[in-house]
């Protein structure tokens, strides 16, 4: 049975600020996700390494990307997606999955549908990436 549970560390003031993945072409692949998945840029770079702030509707949690030449770049396309993916919540599973799908977005498997009620879809952006919708029952942020 999957249990949520609080932990809360003593006060540190430290909080995530973003993050980071090197992809082959950031400026496209930020607009993917500013189109699709409803972020917005916070700053960007339109010079080598192309840095992309994105922040997500909350405005609390951002991600970056960028193309950086001088250091590896991950095979997001032969990484499994349980591996590192990014998740996002959803209301609504089934249509914002045909949405990505539309739009480019190869689905890894089928939708998961959990005892609690909990739903999982998994899929790849159009560079690889594993992109993780999902709809938590109860939510958990």
């Amino acid at each position: 049975m999957l249990q949520i549970a609080t932990y809360t560390a003593p006060t540190n003031n430290m909080k995530i600020e973003h993050v980071a993945f090197n992809v082959p072409d950031a400026a496209a692949l930020a607009k993917w996700y500013v189109e699709h998945l409803g972020m917005t840029i916070k700053m960007q770079l339109d010079e080598p390494p192309f840095m992309h702030f994105l922040a997500d509707d909350s405005g609390a949690v951002m991600v970056e990307f960028y193309s950086n030449t001088d250091a590896p770049l991950p095979d997001y396309h032969q990484q499994d997606p349980r591996t590192l993916h990014l998740a996002f919540v959803s209301a609504d599973i089934a249509a914002d999955r045909q949405r990505l799908i539309d739009a480019g977005a190869i689905p890894v498997g089928d939708i998961q549908r959990m005892e609690n009620g909990t739903q999982l879809a998994m899929h790849r952006d159009p560079w690889g990436l594993a992109v993780q919708l999902v709809h938590r029952s109860p939510p958990m942020v």
